[in-house]
Formats: structure tokens, C-alpha cells, sequence
């Protein structure tokens, strides 16, 4: 090279340089923009529906957002005062009948079992939507237009409700951990799509709750409940799903297809690996003892309470709602790469102390404080909130990450069931610790002794820790030869057609790190 070339190189060197840093720099500010924060979530959007079939963006925005998170929250309110105000039963007693909702999610694995293996005319996912939402609005138009029933009437009404939402989440749940294990890089995007759909849906729910609990009253209110249902009815249709063509050997596949999924959760669960962390699930929510029917009965007493109004407690609980979306938008940005034993163990001191606000709260510490009751209660159902939602979702990716591919909706079921089984434990557990402490509907004396005992427990789960997995979270937990073995013995997957087989989990990393 001649001495001219070389000092044209070095002349047009800081020149390039330059321009790769102002450009730099121009990406940069372009992300610090209120256009671009204003639009990163519907970028997030169009990239998971590129990603994935929109049917299925259509049905996690049903199924989370409509009958899990705006039914869910509504049916919250509205029992808790059809409960106090129409049956006026004591909260002990409350506590008792709302364990009982939890039945038909302990039941999950039987949903699971019927959804990936007993396929009704070719179709796995389309026939549990329609079920569901027929049994949903069935229940809730009964209990709403038949008056005041017995309470065995009114429970199997409730619990019917809950069915209806139970089996259309276990079906939602299959497809969900499906695309877990296909497309790894996608698994906390998905989780935080439903953790949104479902705040964003409970915050409709809880802001509009508490005025139609007062102008129509709680039972003429439950009619409401069978809206979200009808939903999932239309969900079955339009979901996009490709039919099996051997219809005449179903039974014999789905037979052969029962005595896989049996083996492979058999084999699954006693992997340590497995068992270990879905036992922590299952007694961080069961140490974690329910008090809800002693602070809501309390909440609205005139006496011994802040009495609180049924707007006023609706809007507190939609408020916690915003609060739980703010917990998915802090976990996506911030904890979503965090490795599963640090980000739970922090989580869960969090939630200990958290609790020691409850405990503020009923012993009026706020008021010797000069803090009144409207702002303290907000400001403590916001902490406790953010703080659940963060301790929920790496749990719920844990979940993910320990299911089979081929009887996924199967264990995903099993695991959630498990869940269900500690939230089952926590509400009878707390109501077992209010009767014994004759907390009722008018004396609260020893309501701060149960919510002591609450937080200590909650504290106590931290000794647990170790049964949590230092994995991070885009990690397989489990040998790949299972994956491998069950996805060989499974029957064909003709069900819906969720992610697009050209895609790799390192091309969807990229598309990731693009947006």
C-alpha cells in the first residue's frame, strides 16, 4: 500500500468511527424516547404474534384476561359480600366454603389427561373451551336468578363457576407450556403476557365490582359472571385448530395416549429436580395461611373497622390490579434473566415483610402515625401486590421448564395442581387459625395475633429455600432424554398450530434482542 492510501485510511478512520457512534448514540436516545416507550409494548406484541399463532394470542387474552383475571375479580367481591350480606355466615365459615372453590383446580391433572389425550371428534383444545364456558354460565345464571338458595345449593353454583374457569385455563395452559419447551427464549414473555391480561382484566373487574355490588346487589350481580363464559363458548369456534383425520382409531390412541401421560408423569415427578421445587411451591403457598375473610369483614365493620365502602373496596382491589401489572412490567424488564433460587429467596423476605403492613393496619399504628386509613390501605395492597406478582411469575416459568414435551398440558396441570392444593391448605389453614381465635363477624380482638402468625410462617418458608433450583430461567431442568422419549411415544400432535417449526429458540433470542 502507498503512502497515499494509507493516509486516506487513517483521514477516513475517526470518520467512520464517528459515524458509528452518533449512530450508536441515535439508537440509544431513539430508546429513551417517550414514542419508543409509548410503543415498545405493541412491538412486544407484534413480535410475540409473529412468533406465534394469534389464535392462541386471541385465547391466552380470553382465558387470562376475561375469565381468569375480570371474572376472577369480580367473583372475589361479589361472593365476599353475597356470602356476608345474603347467607351471613361467619368468617371462619367463608373461609372454609372459598377452599372449596379450589376443587376443581386440584382437578387439573383429569382436564389435562382429557385434553392431551381424549380428542373429541379430531379436535384436543376447541371442545374443553366450549365445555367450559357452558358449564361457567350455567352456574352463574342459576345462582343469580333463583333467588336466595341453601348454602349446599349456592357452594355447588360457586364451584361450578370456578370449573368452568379451571378447564378452559388447564387447556390454555397446554398450548402455553407447549411453547415453553419449543421456543425457551420465549417462555417469561409468555408468562408476563398472561400476567398482564390477567391484572389488566382484574383491574376492569375489581374498578366496577363494588357499583354494581351496590346498585344491583351481590346476587343480581353475579348474573355478570356469565358473560366471560359465553366468551370462551366463541373461543371454541374460532380457535384455530387442525382436525384429526383418524377419527376411527381415537379410542385406541386414546387409550395408548392415557398409559403414556401416566408413565411419563411417573417418571417425571421423581426426578429430584422435579420434586423438589414443586414441593416448595406447594408449602410456600400453604405455610402462607389466608386471612382475606378476617381483613374484609373487618375492612367493612362500622365499629371495630374502617368501614370502608363497597366502592371503596372494589377500588381498593383495583388498584391492586394496576399494582400487579406494574409486578409483570418490573419482572419482564428487570427479572426475567434473574437465576430461580436468588430471585425467589428475595421475593419471598419481601412478602414476609410485606406483611408486617397488615399488621400495622389492624392494630391502627397508622393513624398514632398520621397516616389515614383510605391512604395506608392503598399504599399496602400496592406493596403487597407488586411483591406477589414478582414471587408468582418466576414460580410459574419454574413450572414451565419441568414439563415434558408430549404430555406437557398433562404436567403443567399436575403442577398447577399442586398449586391449587397449597392455596387449598392456606384458606382452610386460616380459617381453622380465625375460629380458634374466635375472630367472628363482629369481634376482631385477636384478628393481630393471626396475622402475626401469618407473617411468621411466611418467614419461616425462607428456611425451604434450598429446595429451589439455582438454574436460570431460560435453562431445561429436566434430562432431554425424556423430552425426547415422551415426544417419540406421544400420539400425533395435530392440535393447534401454536409455533412455527422453521423457528429456532436462537433465531427467537434474536428477534428478542432486536426489539
Amino acid at each position: 500500500m502507498d503512502p497515499l492510501e494509507t493516509r486516506e485510511l487513517v483521514e477516513k478512520s475517526p470518520t467512520d468511527s464517528s459515524r458509528k457512534d452518533d449512530c450508536q448514540s441515535s439508537k440509544t436516545c431513539s430508546r429513551t424516547s417517550p414514542l419508543y416507550i409509548l410503543m415498545e409494548p405493541f412491538q412486544w406484541l407484534q413480535m410475540l404474534s409473529s412468533q406465534l399463532n394469534p389464535t392462541f394470542i386471541f385465547g391466552v387474552v380470553v382465558v387470562y384476561g376475561f375469565s381468569q383475571g375480570l371474572s376472577g375479580s369480580f367473583f372475589k367481591v361479589v361472593t365476599d359480600y353475597y356470602w356476608k350480606d345474603v347467607q351471613k355466615v361467619q368468617p371462619s365459615a367463608v373461609q372454609l366454603y372459598m377452599g372449596l372453590y379450589y376443587i376443581p383446580w386440584v382437578m387439573k391433572p383429569i382436564w389435562g389427561l382429557f385434553t392431551d389425550v381424549f380428542p373429541v371428534r379430531g379436535y384436543k383444545r376447541r371442545p374443553y373451551f366450549i365445555v367450559a364456558g357452558v358449564l361457567g354460565c350455567a352456574s352463574a345464571l342459576m345462582i343469580a336468578l333463583l333467588g336466595k338458595v341453601p348454602i349446599a345449593v349456592a357452594l355447588s353454583c360457586l364451584i361450578g363457576i370456578t370449573a368452568g374457569v379451571a378447564i378452559a385455563d388447564v387447556t390454555i395452559d397446554a398450548c402455553i407450556a407447549k411453547n415453553s419447551i419449543e421456543i425457551r427464549a420465549l417462555a417469561p414473555d409468555m408468562q408476563s403476557l398472561c400476567g398482564f391480561c390477567s391484572s389488566l382484566g382484574a383491574l376492569i373487574g375489581y374498578s366496577s365490582s363494588g357499583f354494581f355490588v351496590h346498585h344491583l346487589g351481590p346476587q343480581v350481580a353475579l348474573v355478570l359472571l356469565a358473560v366471560p363464559p359465553a366468551l370462551l363458548i366463541v373461543l371454541g369456534f374460532v380457535i384455530y385448530e387442525v382436525r384429526s383425520t383418524s377419527l376411527q382409531s381415537e379410542k385406541k390412541k386414546a387409550v395408548e395416549g392415557l398409559q403414556i401421560a401416566l408413565r411419563g408423569m411417573s417418571k417425571t415427578i421423581k426426578l429430584p429436580q422435579v420434586w423438589k421445587p414443586s414441593l416448595y411451591m406447594y408449602l410456600s403457598l400453604a405455610l402462607s395461611i389466608s386471612t382475606h375473610e378476617g381483613h374484609f369483614y373487618w375492612y367493612t365493620d362500622p365499629k371495630a373497622g374502617p368501614a370502608f365502602s363497597q366502592e371503596f373496596v372494589g377500588i381498593i382491589y383495583a388498584v391492586g390490579a394496576l399494582a400487579s401489572i406494574a409486578g409483570v412490567l418490573i419482572y419482564q424488564k428487570a427479572l426475567k434473566n434473574c437465576p430461580f433460587r436468588s430471585l425467589i429467596l428475595y421475593a419471598q423476605l419481601l412478602y414476609g415483610m410485606s406483611g408486617m403492613l397488615d399488621l400495622t393496619f389492624v392494630l391502627r399504628w397508622n393513624l398514632a402515625l398520621g397516616i389515614p386509613d383510605y391512604f395506608f390501605v392503598i399504599a399496602e395492597e400496592c406493596v403487597s401486590r407488586i411483591i406477589s406478582r414478582i414471587r408468582w411469575m418466576p414460580m410459574i416459568v419454574l413450572s414451565t421448564r419441568l414439563c415434558p414435551l408430549g404430555i406437557e398440558g398433562t404436567f403443567f396441570a399436575l403442577l398447577m395442581c399442586i398449586d391449587s392444593l397449597g392455596s387449598l391448605s392456606s384458606k382452610w389453614g386460616g380459617g381453622v387459625v380465625l375460629h380458634l381465635f374466635h375472630v367472628t363477624r363482629t369481634d376482631f380482638t385477636n384478628l393481630w395475633l393471626v396475622i402475626l402468625i401469618r407473617n411468621f410462617l411466611r418467614f419461616a418458608t425462607l428456611g425451604l429455600i434450598f429446595l429451589v433450583p439455582r438454574g436460570d430461567q431460560a435453562d431445561s431442568l429436566i434430562p432431554s432424554d425424556i423430552l425426547t422419549a415422551n415426544s417419540a411415544a406421544s400420539l400425533d400432535d395435530d392440535g393447534l398450530e401454536l409455533v412455527p417449526v422453521k423457528e429456532t429458540s436462537e433465531e427467537v433470542q434474536l428477534l428478542i434482542d432486536e426489539k
